[in-house]
């Protein structure tokens, strides 16, 4: 009986595919290309001012955007307002130069300050690590010593090492070992951090200091907590010269052997901060549904309306980091999304489940918005069935250049790692109404880009609910100047919003949540 109804079910899974929901074509017909662009050049003109969290361009977004949801008719469900208060604090640090054996590095030009803050290092050693396992940290003392480590997974036969200076959930777990020890500073050496700091050329680019989430005195933690810096290959080389050794031939030795050794070095280096707080908001609009057995289900569409504000550098001529596909084509998807859900429901055809439409402050500063709405929920997340996240749908990315299907793709990412249904709702979504490429090369927990951990659906993931983030790829003016409305394939947006509004309508609307029945792949760090 089991084979028998399994391959029903399957049967009737194809034939829905198959066939168009003439009702659900008639309001995914809503999201066009010249609604887009209305609401994106505004969004990611001048006048915003790239929407830096914390500034006044961010919060011209988030009025823009409430007062659409306003219009629409879409309910304020936060004690009858649109925005739910996100705490924030700027920890606003001043790192002076590293000095290693009288040579000086500088923050954001030679490494990247990433740990606690308020230290004074003054140490005499410096002990190399190799890959941090284990075997490599046995026996050694880290106590008050400038730990060295190789920022790179260990090389294994027959798997491709990842090599990104991303940390992966088990390089979290290296430095907390690590940490344990309590040294003084930790260099997480990385070659290929250079070319990342190259864009920046010692300019912080989070201006005047750096966001976070407001929480309890975390004095204690400062104090058990060593500075963590991720160098790059001429910061390890000085610490390493005295052995004689470059990092580039301990870190081949490393991958067969262990390397372990204590180097008499000598590093300097203060760190000082101070915090002040910071306003911001997530953006909500909700739309009850009509069944009464399933509107305590509540369907999520997200998308971050934030990027990175103003270009600060002397003598810049353009000013603004628009952010015009990053995210502002996710935030108008969204809108658009709104407007077709909410003439349904004004024409009596409103979807069975809840639609909470939200909009992510902070996603740039760490995904700071959606961490503290999924740890602050409005909706009971153990009711919210899925989120479709949407962040860059506007541009073609650089993989799909010059390709036939270049303007009818979108990547994919997430969909099955939770829920097995989802990705086939997904699946069949865009095989019946869209019938894009949906591109899966990202959709893996271990991709060295780490995708699936640096957007807003990341944060639903962590509680396992089942999270479905279109993507059109990074492309050359990512985080760039040149990221412009003038840019911005509109069609191929309103697409790519058609096949998560296509989705979202199945989901809200059929009888069964997607079940969770996959292994929590959800951990890891941006």
């Amino acid at each position: 009986m089991k084979k028998v109804s399994l391959w029903v079910a399957g049967v009737a899974i194809t034939a829905s595919a198959c066939a168009q929901n003439p009702t659900a074509v008639k309001y995914g017909n809503l999201i066009t290309p010249a609604d887009a662009k209305k609401h994106l050049s505004i969004l990611a003109s001048d006048e915003y001012e790239g929407r830096e969290t914390g500034k006044r361009g961010a919060e011209m977004a988030a009025n823009y955007i409430a007062a659409e949801f306003k219009r629409l008719g879409l309910q304020a469900p936060v004690k009858g307002s649109y925005f739910l208060d996100v705490p924030l604090t700027q920890n606003t640090v001043n790192v002076s130069a590293l000095t290693i054996n009288g040579q000086s590095f500088m923050n954001w030009k030679d490494f990247v300050f990433q740990g606690a803050a308020d230290a004074k290092v003054n140490a005499t050693e410096v002990v190399f690590v190799g890959f941090g396992t284990p075997e490599e940290l046995a026996g050694l003392n880290l106590a008050g010593k400038v730990v060295l480590w190789i920022n790179e997974d260990k090389p294994e036969a027959g798997k491709p090492a990842n090599t990104s200076y991303r940390m992966t959930e088990g390089r979290r777990a290296i430095v907390k070992a690590i940490q344990e020890q309590k040294p003084a500073l930790i260099l997480a050496a990385n070659e290929g951090v250079s070319a990342v700091l190259a864009r920046f050329n010692g300019v912080n680019p989070s201006g005047a200091g750096q966001l976070s989430l407001k929480k309890g005195d975390d004095a204690a933690a400062k104090a058990t907590t060593a500075p963590l810096f991720i160098v790059t290959g001429p910061v390890a080389d000085a610490a390493l010269k005295p052995s004689g050794k470059t990092f580039a031939q301990l870190k081949e030795a490393a991958a067969t052997a262990k390397q372990s050794q204590a180097v008499k070095s000598t590093a300097d280096v203060t760190i000082s901060s101070t915090k002040t707080d910071v306003k911001a908001v997530d953006v909500l609009g909700f739309m009850p549904g009509s069944d009464p057995k399933l509107k305590d289900e509540v369907l999520v569409f997200s998308a971050h309306y934030d990027h990175i504000g103003l270009n600060t550098k002397p003598g810049a001529t353009d000013k603004v980091y628009n952010g015009a596909d990053d995210d502002g084509s996710g935030t108008t998807g969204i809108l658009e999304i709104a407007r077709a859900f909410s003439q349904a429901k004004k024409d009596g055809k409103g979807p069975r489940r809840s639609v909470l439409f939200l909009g992510n402050v902070g996603e740039e500063k760490g995904l700071l918005g959606s961490e503290y709405y999924t740890d602050h929920p409005v909706f009971p997340l153990a009711n919210t069935i899925a989120d479709l996240n949407i962040d860059m749908i506007g541009r073609v990315g650089e993989e799909y250049v010059g390709k036939p299907d270049s303007a009818n793709y979108v990547y994919s990412i997430g969909s099955n790692m939770l829920s097995s249904d989802l990705h086939k709702i997904g699946e069949a979504a865009n095989n019946t109404y869209t019938k894009m490429k949906l591109d899966y090369k990202y959709d893996d927990p271990n991709d060295p880009n780490r995708f699936y951990y640096r957007s807003d659906h990341y944060n639903f993931a962590r509680y396992n609910v089942p999270i479905i983030f279109y993507f059109n790829g990074v492309h050359a003016d990512y985080h760039g100047l040149g990221d412009e409305v003038s840019k911005i394939n509109f069609p191929l947006l309103a697409k790519r919003a058609q096949l998560a509004f296509y989705t979202g309508w199945e989901l809200a609307n059929r009888d069964a949540r997607p079940v969770v029945d996959k292994a929590d792949a959800a951990k890891g760090t941006r």
